[in-house]
């Protein structure tokens, strides 16, 4: 089968399109013939070297893929053919992979297979940044101990991204006030159309001053953060007494620092989200979101932002589309 595999950590040109052996699913495992895998930013970290913990070359990554049931190992209850979306350990960016069964969803009806790859890594993140691990109230009002006011509003960075899509999506259901970063009118218009109230443009605008300005100083109750450096920093300026940021990513490259001072005097919570540890350590937490997922985006209250897709030789210009902070939504490979 094909597959893309990392050969050394450096820049896109180290993703070569392999042959390796069709992998055959062991006890409680399923094998998935892909149609699309998801990209996500943490896949360029590891490539890069920078992801902590993660795998040394040489590896095929990726964390999600859409496909069908190809091959099912003993013990797995599931017929061939039926259309699935996989969280994996890895290996995704190939033609074939196999997973845990437990970790597979039914694909929604009437969801294409690059949609599908684009749910459970952004969603289920989105979601448990929200609210499982942050403070808002999946059914409207506070669940902080800051003012019902200020914890119904909520920053988003990277709105327009993969998690920052469906993080507006989910936060504007749950009636929250939504204010969220985006560097180009393309992107602000993409995450006002999801449900962003106030779309703020980063590169022209002190962000924590348009939130100051829009609230009359009262700031945000809860930020999502997956850029880290100096939007964390700022971060923590833009959240009152008892605010919370939600730190799940550090994209530029330099992870979030605070003075615990800070913290101290201004009742401010930073809280680390990792889906990954997440989904191991209290994987129930994190799946129990996965109905509701599904029925909103049965039901067109959700949506999976598909921005680009690229075929599965192409993962170096995937990645090279990503890195120039070119993509809108959800990156994916077909195969």
């Amino acid at each position: 089968m094909d597959a893309i595999q990392v050969q050394e950590f450096g820049s896109s040109d180290v993703l070569s399109l392999v042959e390796r052996e069709r992998p055959e699913p062991d006890e409680g495992e399923v094998r998935v013939a892909v149609e699309a895998a998801g990209i996500n930013f943490a896949d360029i970290m590891q490539r890069r070297g920078h992801y902590h913990g993660g795998p040394e070359p040489p590896f095929v990554p990726g964390m999600e893929a859409a496909g069908t049931v190809d091959a099912v190992g003993e013990g797995v209850d599931l017929d061939e053919g039926q259309r699935v979306v996989a969280m994996t350990d890895g290996e995704a960016y190939a033609e074939y992979v196999t997973t845990d069964a437990q970790s597979l969803f039914p694909v929604p009806e009437g969801m294409s297979f690059a949609e599908a790859a684009g749910f459970p890594v952004q969603f289920l993140t989105a979601h448990s940044c929200l609210f499982e691990w942050g403070s808002l109230d999946p059914d409207g009002g506070a669940s902080g101990d800051g003012s019902d006011e200020q914890a119904d509003r909520v920053l988003i960075h990277a709105a327009a991204g993969g998690v920052g899509t469906a993080a507006v999506q989910l936060a504007h259901r749950a009636g929250a006030e939504v204010f969220g970063t985006a560097s180009t009118q393309e992107k602000r218009s993409l995450a006002e159309r999801l449900g962003c109230d106030h779309p703020i443009d980063y590169t022209s605008e002190d962000f924590v001053d348009r939130v100051n300005e829009i609230t009359d100083g009262e700031g945000v109750g809860l930020v999502l953060d997956g850029v880290g450096g100096d939007t964390f920093r700022k971060s923590v300026d833009a959240v009152p007494q008892f605010g919370q940021i939600v730190a799940y990513g550090a994209a530029s490259g330099e992870p979030g620092q605070v003075d615990t001072a800070t913290l101290l005097f201004g009742n401010k919570t930073v809280t680390g989200f990792h889906l990954g540890r997440a989904m191991v350590e209290d994987p129930d937490r994190v799946l129990r979101a996965v109905p509701d997922l599904q029925r909103g985006l049965q039901a067109g209250e959700l949506e999976v932002v598909v921005g680009e897709e690229f075929a599965l030789e192409n993962a170096a210009e995937a990645h090279e589309f990503i890195e120039g902070r070119n993509s809108t939504g959800k990156v994916v490979l077909r195969t």
